[in-house]
């Protein structure tokens, strides 16, 4: 059944050979990693009028100059990450400049926060996109976070069938968005230009305004900065391109940054143009459809439509990244070796499916409410901008290549903006973003942790060169066959063991609650095997484990006292059906579990097989 499921789910499995086949165009991959940037339009304006709104309405022509400030910071950025995509072509971004430049702790301080920031993409994306749905539909508001848990589910199954198939599935909302907001901007321009739309802006641009510090200019300008979110994620996955990779990359950066630059600035002109004041129930972008398209018509409910899609979906970019991060982490130690795994679709499975948890955890936390996600989204994005741009002058400075000067110079502009942003935001918004001072030593605790045991167990396990492996020559084998009943998996069991051993010991735990059961089990063994010493210990706390192991560690001392080895066989049966698994109790796994603590003795499992 679970079979049938998952290939309903997922799709059939693909050769490895088939990997080039599921490498991104430029048009698949805008579609794929651009629409966790391009969807911010829909509430990074919105978050910068929230904060001078609080003000006063006069306040919102401040709008205009932040937005200003933003696209410098964007035109930054973007410079800086095809710089990177040019100089770390395999991918990770931020993580292998940082842990290339400023060593491994800088590495794993960027590398932490872009993992925790991808699990924040997808809540973010999708709680917003659940904003956009109540905006047109408010009857459905009471259900955003069941509604958000759904859509981060079905993109996950979107990405466990592959990288090319969600990419195909990805074109139709992306350019649904791109195309529905220009014809939104275009129709309003025009009805600007005809007079059918008028200037309602609270207060002209430039008008002083009461109680304008550069304290809330420095609030909204940190809040609005979260429109640059997901810019990285191309210069991540660099790797899912077409030849030629960081050509195709570079090109498909640039192009995603023209659009956001365009698009912002567009809605900042019409928020303060029409005089929109942020609602809790609509949305600044769902305000301004419905001014442009003058009320609830076609236009209107499209691009609700085109922005629910996308913010849903703008969720891929985390599950399009955050498996490459993991597998270069673990690549190097970091994370653990299974999310180097590729699944059936030729994805990174693990991280895939770690990734939807994560983000169903934080939407339940946060009770699904935007404005409390974004202010420690963009920590976790300006951390690594941070990191990877400072990193990219340590590049320069060693390469000093070309117009490295020049470059240098643009990298240090991009990270003096964003440590400030970090300063800021932990400054202005101390009440949202406090929990990463919490979760960024947990998880570097926990990378460290992990790389000390990969390294632990690599010296363990290393064969030292011109040395020959020394094995124990045992003159003889002692195995000890664990019994509940005298059955055919308990025959099969003790056949078995006459094989391979010199010595056949049968041990059987007994209990107060039935003695004559017990007495039973003893005399049918003896009957069929008088051959076999039949051991059979008492416990009085119904415990089958412990009185287990003692009997083990006492035979395996005398065994090596033989100059033998140690065996202990645990029988089990198999049913035919999975399911079944759950009804029988599960002691040979206990046992198993307890038993591989001793170093001294070699665990085997016999199956039965049951066919009906």
């Amino acid at each position: 059944m679970w079979r049938y499921l998952k290939r309903v789910l997922i799709g059939k499995p693909l050769k490895t050979l088939d990997e080039g086949q599921s490498h991104l165009t430029k048009f698949k991959a805008l579609a794929m990693l651009s629409s966790d940037a391009i969807s911010s339009v829909a509430y990074g304006p919105e978050q910068i009028t929230t904060v001078l709104v609080t003000l006063s309405a006069a306040a919102l022509w401040y709008s205009i100059p932040i937005a200003l400030i933003v696209l410098v910071l964007l035109l930054a950025i973007t410079l800086s990450y095809q710089q990177i995509i040019r100089a770390y072509p395999s991918g990770g971004g931020a993580y292998l400049v940082a842990t290339d430049t400023w060593g491994g702790f800088g590495g794993l301080f960027a590398g932490g926060s872009l993992l925790v920031d991808y699990m924040l993409t997808v809540a973010v994306s999708t709680t917003s996109g659940v904003e956009a749905i109540t905006s047109a539909v408010p009857a459905l508001y009471h259900f955003s976070i069941p509604i958000a848990i759904i859509i981060v589910l079905g993109i996950m199954f979107m990405n466990l069938r592959g990288m090319s198939e969600s990419a195909n599935f990805l074109t139709v909302p992306v350019y649904f968005f791109v195309v529905m907001i220009f014809v939104m901007i275009a129709w309003g321009f025009v009805n600007v230009y005809t007079g059918r739309i008028h200037y309602h802006a609270p207060a002209n641009y430039g008008t002083p305004v009461l109680g304008m510090s550069a304290v809330l200019f420095i609030r909204a300008f940190s809040a609005g900065s979260s429109s640059l979110t997901g810019v990285e994620a191309v210069s991540n996955a660099v790797p899912n391109f077409n030849e030629p990779k960081e050509k195709n990359a570079a090109t498909t950066l640039a192009i995603m940054s023209a659009i956001l630059a365009f698009y912002f600035t567009a809605i900042i002109f019409f928020s303060f143009y029409l005089g929109i004041v942020p609602d809790k129930r609509t949305t600044v972008l769902s305000q301004i459809a419905y001014t442009i398209f003058g009320g609830h018509g076609l236009g209107f409910y499209l691009v609700q439509l085109s922005t629910a899609m996308i913010l849903a979906v703008a969720a891929n970019t985390g599950f399009s990244a955050f498996p490459i991060l993991a597998y270069n982490m673990a690549k190097d130690k970091y994370m653990p070796h299974a999310f180097m795994d590729r699944g059936d679709r030729l994805g990174y499975s693990n991280g895939i499916i770690s990734l939807a948890i994560g983000a169903i955890i934080l939407i339940l936390i946060f009770h699904g409410q935007t404005n409390s996600l974004i202010p420690l989204y963009a920590v976790g994005v300006f951390v690594p901008f941070t990191l990877s741009q400072s990193g990219m002058i340590i590049h320069w400075f060693r390469e000093r290549e070309g117009f490295w000067l020049g470059k240098s110079f643009i990298n240090l502009v991009g990270a003096v903006i964003s440590l400030s942003l970090v300063v800021f935001l932990f400054w202005q918004h101390f009440d949202n973003v406090w929990p990463y001072l919490i979760i960024m030593p947990l998880l570097l605790f926990a990378f460290r942790s992990i790389h000390s045991h990969y390294v632990k167990v690599a010296a363990q396990l290393r064969v030292a060169e011109k040395t020959k492996v020394q094995l124990h020559d045992y003159d003889g084998a002692t195995v000890i066959v664990l019994v509940g009943n005298v059955t055919r998996v308990t025959r099969g069991a003790i056949n078995y063991a006459r094989s391979i051993g010199d010595y056949v010991i049968a041990m059987h735990v007994s209990f107060d609650e039935n003695p004559g059961k017990e007495h039973k089990t003893a005399n049918e063994f003896k009957a069929e095997y008088p051959d076999v010493r039949f051991v059979d210990i008492h416990s009085s706390y119904r415990s089958i484990a412990k009185p287990t192991l003692r009997f083990v560690d006492v035979i395996a001392k005398r065994a090596e006292e033989r100059n033998y080895s140690t065996t202990v066989l645990v029988p089990q049966f198999i049913p035919k059906h999975p399911w079944q698994l759950a009804l029988h109790n599960q002691t040979s796994v206990r046992l198993r579990a307890v038993l591989n603590s001793r170093e001294n003795i070699i665990v085997a499992s016999y199956n039965y097989h049951l066919h009906e």
